[in-house]
């Protein structure tokens, strides 16, 4: 082979492939060509006319080629339809197995980017061809192209995008997984949670324990109180803040108008699991469900290499969706953000989400994320949706959890927003502009709650991030062990984050701004803060009691202050936060579950418990991952109301059928096999019902 001259045509080429040779970038095909759908010529002996002419009506109302409603509807496989157009046109199909990677002229950095772009340059006895995957109306362009200039067909080869992306992991699989655990730290290292980089933290809190144990030897009285004084303050300041959503936030619904389907960008959905075997069917449900063409969703599920049951279980899963799996190598740090981030780069949607394995999206989510990108700016960068407990009656933890939920996303995160200060994101539901999202780095590695890392992250790049009134339902744990794993790893997080951005105190407020410094040290220091130190004024309010003194000192002179400030500091603490849980439950029509409010001293406890155990894991193990289990839930609101909605509607088909307004729901001699079916399937979840435990609304799973 004399590839010598072909290598340097071949690199310009590649670097010119996302200027001049992506898709995107090809001439349009004629006004003709998008009427009679050339792209589907080649496959007219294998389908009726019918469905083809069904096919080529849709492709008109989305924007899309016809070749891909008929693959995304599995009338037929992309590769199937990719040889019979090759054949066609006279254009090689290119499998990749046999090419090794010389014959590829570009560095692992371009060849990782060429999966989402669907081009691929070989090199192959000094001529250079391109390989493409077609997506949107790229076949109808190559083939406008390839019938204008009939010579350019030897250049094209054609592949799937499956087998494109078989060949990126196997030859640029290394750098994939270095790039997803080191990017951050190797292009903004002081933003990441990196573990050569806390040198730093750790020399500024020694500095600052001695301080204070010098103080205290010096003066221990002055000092005592002088501390919890300024502690009190924070605390207070930080209860304080998350009152704003009383004041300032928007609970009203967007009335903005539908987005026409034709208009819809390609939408990345980005799931990260490991050992969910038994949440695929869920997740992958929950999916087919959203409002979106399924031409137009890029569906992403990144799986470590090593969870042979999850891997089987998608591969059994017969998806109405195209999904790629992409299975994470298990080197570097194994979290969930390492995984987002080998998943990035495969990313082809305008917008990008990340779902959990037990998330429920309200079906309307992703054009919701839409309307609130176009209303919102170019500085929008990110959307966050509101996340609600499903399980609710599973436990007493489970309904303080979901009073929890209700306080944060329906009440405090829309405060922020309203007040433009920055988000700290949730580990779900967050929607992005994916060119943003890769410009700041996609997700820390290192950080066990990268959510609100990233959430600042975007604020120091100048970005926003808001809400959208859009739910995803989610099962919280609702034993205290799971629940007590979760928190630690939360809280190890928050610490995380905190040390992270404040090694450069000056910068960080010039990013921020003033009242973004001073929030972010309330949301996320002061959230670790408030539960280290609630023990410490709960202690101290009852022994101010019990004893008439206060704690390490014998001065009578304060002893009323220090009462108050306890008593003050601890009372204000739990009305705010039940006053927060109960309006959210308000919002959300959820009111039967605020008894367990009077349970939200025992509450502070517990996460108190898990403040502590967060730090003193932060100290021998900050970036282990205490995997939060799923599938456990014993009961669904989602289900309830499912089940009460098709008994309303069986109900409300039997008064019409009495009425004689509606034929038979099921007569044998004129209705179909299929219609018979579908009656039964509503019978059936009637009599499940009637049969299954009703909670407050809940039926049980189980």
């Amino acid at each position: 082979m004399r590839i010598g001259a072909a290598l340097a045509r071949a690199e310009a080429a590649g670097r010119a492939t996302d200027r001049n040779l992506a898709p995107d970038a090809w001439p349009p095909a004629d006004a003709a060509d998008t009427g009679r759908f050339p792209e589907i010529d080649c496959i007219r002996p294998l389908l009726s006319a019918d469905v083809l002419a069904t096919a080529g009506q849709r492709a008109a109302a989305l924007g899309v080629g016809a070749d891909r409603v008929l693959i995304a509807s599995g009338a037929l496989d992309e590769e199937t339809y990719l040889r019979a157009l090759a054949e066609r046109l006279g254009v090689a199909f290119e499998p990749l197995d046999g090419i090794s990677r010389a014959l590829c002229p570009i560095d692992d950095q371009r060849l990782i980017e060429s999966a989402a772009a669907g081009l691929l340059p070989l090199a192959i006895d000094d001529e250079l061809y391109l390989v493409v995957a077609p997506r949107g109306i790229a076949a109808r362009r190559i083939i406008a192209m390839i019938e204008d200039t009939p010579a350019r067909a030897r250049r094209f080869r054609f592949t799937s995008a499956e087998r494109l992306n078989r060949f990126v992991l196997r030859y640029a699989g290394t750098a994939l997984t270095a790039r997803a655990s080191e990017r951050l730290q190797q292009t903004w290292p002081m933003l990441s949670a990196a573990p050569p980089r806390w040198r730093g933290n750790i020399v500024a809190a020694a500095v600052l324990g001695l301080s204070t144990l010098a103080a205290a030897v010096v003066a221990p009285a002055t000092s005592a109180l002088v501390f919890e004084v300024m502690l009190a303050a924070v605390f207070l300041a930080w209860l304080g803040l998350r009152l704003t959503g009383v004041f300032v936030g928007s609970h009203a619904r967007d009335s903005s108008p539908r987005l026409p389907d034709d208009g819809l960008p390609v939408y990345t959905v980005i799931a990260a699991l490991y050992r969910e075997a038994s949440s695929v069917d869920g997740l992958l449900s929950a999916i087919e469900r959203l409002d979106y063409p399924a031409e137009k969703l890029d569906v992403i599920i990144a799986v470590e290499a090593d969870d042979r049951e999850t891997r089987a279980a998608l591969a059994a899963r017969r998806s109405r969706i195209p999904i790629v799996v992409i299975p994470v190598p298990p080197t570097g740090p194994r979290t969930k953000p390492k995984a987002l981030n080998v998943a990035l780069p495969f990313a082809r949607g305008t917008f990008t989400v990340v779902y959990d394995a037990e998330d429920r999206p309200q079906p309307d989510q992703l054009r919701r994320a839409l309307q609130a990108f176009h209303a919102g700016g170019d500085d929008l960068a990110c959307v966050q949706a509101r996340l609600c407990i499903d399980n609710t009656a599973d436990s007493w933890l489970a309904r303080l959890y979901t009073a929890e939920y209700a306080g944060q996303f329906d009440v405090f995160l829309p405060g922020l927003t309203a007040l433009r200060l920055p988000l700290p994101l949730g580990g779900s539901s967050n929607h992005f502009h994916t060119a943003t999202l890769r410009e700041v780095g996609g997700w820390d590695p290192y950080n066990v709650t990268e959510d609100a890392d990233l959430g600042m992250r975007l604020a120091r790049f100048g970005y926003r991030s808001g809400m959208i009134d859009s739910t995803t339902y989610e099962e919280a744990p609702a034993r205290f062990g799971p629940w007590l794993r979760q928190r630690t790893r939360w809280f190890k997080g928050w610490i995380q984050t905190w040390l992270v951005h404040m090694r450069q105190p000056r910068r960080l407020l010039r990013d921020l701004g003033l009242p973004g410094f001073l929030s972010f040290q309330l949301i996320v220091g002061g959230n670790v803060l408030a539960a280290l130190v609630h023990p410490l004024f709960l202690a101290g309010m009852v022994y101010s009691i019990a004893s008439g003194a206060p704690m390490w000192r014998d001065d009578s002179a304060t002893v009323a202050i220090l009462a108050a400030l306890y008593g003050t500091t601890v009372v204000i603490g739990y009305l705010t936060s039940a006053f927060l849980g109960w309006l959210g439950l308000l919002r959300r029509g959820l009111l039967s579950t605020a008894w367990a409010l009077l349970f939200t001293p025992v509450h502070w406890l517990l996460l108190s418990l898990a403040a502590w155990r967060a730090l003193c894991q932060f100290m021998i193990a900050p970036y282990a991952w205490e995997k939060t289990e799923h599938g456990l839930a014993k009961h669904s609101r989602l289900a309830a109301n499912m089940t009460r909605s098709l008994l309303e509607l069986e109900r409300y088909l039997s008064k019409l059928k009495q009425a004689g307004d509606l034929p038979a729901l099921a007569d044998d001699a004129t209705d179909s096999a299929a219609d018979r079916r579908r009656h039964e399937i509503v019978r059936r979840f009637a009599k499940m019902a009637s049969a299954k435990q009703r909670d407050n609304g809940y039926i049980s799973t189980r």
